[in-house]
C-alpha cells in the first residue's frame, strides 16, 4: 500500500520535457515544400508578423495557401509583443475563426504568435526570417510594453508544432541580425554554466556541455559565416543560433536559466535610446557585464580572462562592447540607475548568480565592461 502511494506521488510530480518543436523543416526554399505539414495543422491560419517580414514571406505563403486551399488572413504585431497587441490579436482570432497561428519574422513576432496560440489553445507554426534569436524554438514568450520595455516572461505549455527554417528567407535579413543572434546564443554558455550550479542531473550536464560546444562553434565559424552569406559556415552558424541554442534551452529547462546577461537586456529596454539596439546586441553586452560582476564581487580571474577573450571576438565580428556601442553614449545617471534597478528587481534572473548584486554594483559593472584584467581603463563607456 505504501509503495502504491509513493508511486502515485512520484507520477504526479513528473513534469513534461519541453525539448523541441514537434517537427522541424530546414533547408533552402523549404517553405515552398511545407504546405502539407502546415495544412495538417489547420485550414484557417492567422499569420502574425511585422510589415517587412510579412511582405518577404507572403509570396511563399500564398503559394502554399492556394495549393492546399487554406483560408488565411494576416495581422501585424505592432506596436510590440504587448498586452494591447495580444488583446487585439485575440479578437482577430475570433473574427477569422482561426484554427492555426503562423508566426513570421524575428523574435518579437514569433513570441507574439506563440503566445496568441497558447492563449487561444491553437497550434502554432514559427517561420523565422532572421537568425537573431532561438524564439522560433522555445516554449517561452516575453511580453513588453507598447514602447518596448520588458515586462515579464510567460512559460508556454509546449514548443511550436512546426518550425520552418528556410535559409532563403534568413538570407534576406541584414547581416546585423545574424551578428546579434551570435551574441544571444553565446549567452547560453555564460549563463547556464552559472545557473546550473553543481547539478548532477544528466540532462542538465548535457545541456551545459552543449552550450560550451555552441560557444566554441561560434568562436570558430562566425567570422567565415559573416563573410560568405549562404555558404556552408553561414548555414552552420544559423543552425547554431536558431536550433542548437533552442535544444540547450529545451534540455536544460529551468536549471539552465538566464542570468545577468538577459537581466541587463531587460533593464536596458527601459531606456528609450536603447530601442535601436537588437535583443542579441544587448544580451551580448550583458554577458560582458556579468563577467565583470564576477570579477568585481568574487575576484574571479577566470571571468576576467573570459571577458578579454570575448572583447577580442566582439571586435572581430562587430558586437557591442560598451554602452556607447549600444547607442547610449549620452545616457544619464538617472536612466542608468533606473535600468539597473529594474535588472535587480526581486524577480529578476540576475539573482541566479551565486552572489547578491545591488543596483550600484551593477551600474559600476555596466560602465566598465572594457576595463583590462590589470585594471587599466582602456575604454570607459560612460564618457
Amino acid at each position: 500500500m505504501n509503495q502504491k502511494l509513493s508511486r502515485k506521488k512520484t507520477i504526479k510530480s513528473v513534469m513534461p520535457l519541453l525539448v523541441s518543436p514537434a517537427r522541424v523543416l530546414r533547408g533552402e526554399e523549404c517553405l515552398r515544400e511545407a504546405g502539407e505539414s502546415i495544412a495538417s495543422l489547420g485550414k484557417r491560419p492567422l499569420v502574425v508578423g511585422g510589415d517587412r517580414t510579412l511582405n518577404v514571406a507572403e509570396p511563399h505563403l500564398q503559394e502554399v495557401f492556394a495549393k492546399y486551399q487554406l483560408d488565411a488572413t494576416q495581422a501585424s504585431y505592432y506596436p510590440d509583443c504587448s498586452e494591447t497587441t495580444l488583446e487585439r490579436l485575440a479578437k482577430a482570432v475570433e473574427e477569422h475563426q482561426a484554427d492555426l497561428i503562423i508566426g513570421v519574422g524575428g523574435g518579437k513576432a514569433l513570441d507574439t504568435a506563440k503566445l496568441v496560440a497558447y492563449q487561444n489553445q491553437l497550434p502554432v507554426v514559427t517561420i523565422p526570417t532572421s537568425a537573431a534569436t532561438c524564439a522560433s524554438w522555445a516554449a517561452l514568450s516575453n511580453v513588453y510594453s507598447n514602447e518596448g520595455a520588458f515586462q515579464y516572461g510567460v512559460g508556454l505549455s509546449n514548443c511550436p508544432e512546426l518550425l520552418i527554417l528556410d535559409y532563403s528567407l534568413i538570407k534576406t535579413a541584414p547581416k546585423r541580425t545574424l551578428i546579434a543572434g551570435i551574441g544571444d546564443a553565446l549567452a547560453k554558455w555564460y549563463e547556464s554554466s552559472v545557473s546550473s550550479g553543481n547539478s548532477t542531473a544528466t540532462l542538465i550536464i548535457a545541456a551545459v556541455q552543449e552550450a560550451r560546444i555552441l560557444r566554441d562553434i561560434l568562436f570558430q565559424k562566425s567570422a567565415a559565416a559573416l563573410s560568405a552569406p549562404g555558404g556552408e559556415e553561414w548555414r552552420e552558424v544559423v543552425d547554431a543560433t536558431v536550433l542548437l541554442a533552442g535544444v540547450i534551452g529545451g534540455l536544460g529547462g529551468a536549471r539552465c536559466r538566464t542570468v545577468a546577461a538577459h537581466a541587463v537586456h531587460n533593464g536596458l529596454t527601459h531606456i528609450l535610446a536603447s530601442r535601436s539596439a537588437l535583443h542579441g546586441e544587448k544580451v551580448a553586452y550583458g554577458i560582458l557585464v556579468q563577467l565583470r560582476l564576477e570579477e568585481m564581487v568574487q575576484g574571479n580571474q577566470l571571468a576576467a580572462s573570459a571577458r578579454q577573450q570575448l572583447l577580442k571576438f566582439y571586435g572581430e565580428i562587430g558586437l557591442p562592447q560598451t554602452l556607447e556601442d549600444l547607442g547610449l553614449k549620452d545616457v544619464t545617471l538617472s536612466e542608468l540607475r533606473s535600468a539597473a534597478e529594474f535588472a535587480c528587481n526581486p524577480k529578476s534572473d540576475i539573482h541566479n548568480l551565486p552572489f547578491p548584486v545591488a543596483a550600484e554594483q551593477l551600474m559600476a559593472a555596466m560602465v566598465s565592461t572594457t576595463v583590462s584584467v590589470e585594471g587599466k581603463k582602456e575604454v570607459l563607456s560612460s564618457q
